[in-house]
């Protein structure tokens, strides 16, 4: 998309949006007429786009590129061009499904484990006026399935996607199936059904708001501090990249 503000965070174009601003590009994408991939890398993802050269360049070719995560917005600010806030996944679907000047908007719901999809469309429907849901799909098919699902996401309508299949593997079926598709938006949302369907607790609005939901996370999930400690590598190696950036002046 032109003119599109971003900021280079390990080569990666993270675009510089305030939520609102996110909101109002989804809008011009559901204006289009071919499909607009959003991702929302967190420190894990980047860190994960390191060493994965095919993640780093699906994400380089995304039409958005949401700061996601404490470690994202930190990122920025050490290599001193700061993101206008964190742009969270989560907080960016319920956003799109409350806008109450988009009209009525079809979803459609893919992945996580079987039910959960479903149980997310339920609360949806009851929280958000605005809001249809064209169908759902669990995340456990086989790549012979893939046809069969691409068939019923175009027939159904929908004029969002969102692909809650876990990082990398959402952005590259996203990517692997963009021309394919028929929606306007397609969505990487990692666990995003999960909360929207009860099944997992966001931090308290505090944490959040503080960047400490990564500790709230790891008190709830303590089996993930393996992953945890992505974040703290990719803090150190920000903090290494502005050391020579700065020395090589």
């Amino acid at each position: 998309m032109e003119n599109r503000n971003t900021v280079s965070i390990m080569d990666i174009p993270i675009d510089n949006l305030t939520m609102q601003e996110a909101i109002d590009r989804l809008r011009l994408f559901l204006r289009g007429s071919r499909v607009h991939t959003v991702y929302t890398p967190n420190a894990e993802i980047l860190m994960a786009a390191l060493r994965n050269s095919k993640l780093k360049s699906i994400l380089c070719e995304a039409d958005m590129l949401v700061a996601d995560g404490a470690g994202v917005v930190l990122a920025s600010k050490i290599l001193g061009a700061p993101v206008k806030e964190k742009v969270s996944g989560i907080d960016l679907v319920r956003n799109s499904m409350s806008a109450s000047s988009w009209g009525r908007t079809r979803y459609y719901l893919l992945g996580g484990k079987p039910g959960v999809a479903e149980a997310a469309a339920e609360k949806i429907l009851k929280a958000y006026v605005n809001v249809e849901i064209a169908g759902c799909r669990n995340g456990y098919f086989k790549d012979s399935d893939e046809p069969g699902i691409i068939e019923d996401i175009n027939s159904s309508d929908a004029d969002i996607l969102l692909v809650a299949l876990g990082a990398p593997k959402q952005e590259e079926w996203i990517y692997r199936n963009r021309s394919r598709l028929k929606v306007k938006v397609a969505i990487g949302v990692g666990g995003t059904l999960d909360v929207l369907a009860g099944k997992v607790r966001l931090a308290p609005e505090f944490m959040r708001k503080a960047g400490l939901e990564w500790l709230y996370r790891l008190y709830k999930e303590p089996w993930r501090y393996k992953r945890m400690l992505e974040l703290p590598r990719f803090v150190l190696l920000v903090l290494k990249m502005r050391f020579f950036r700065k020395n090589n002046k």
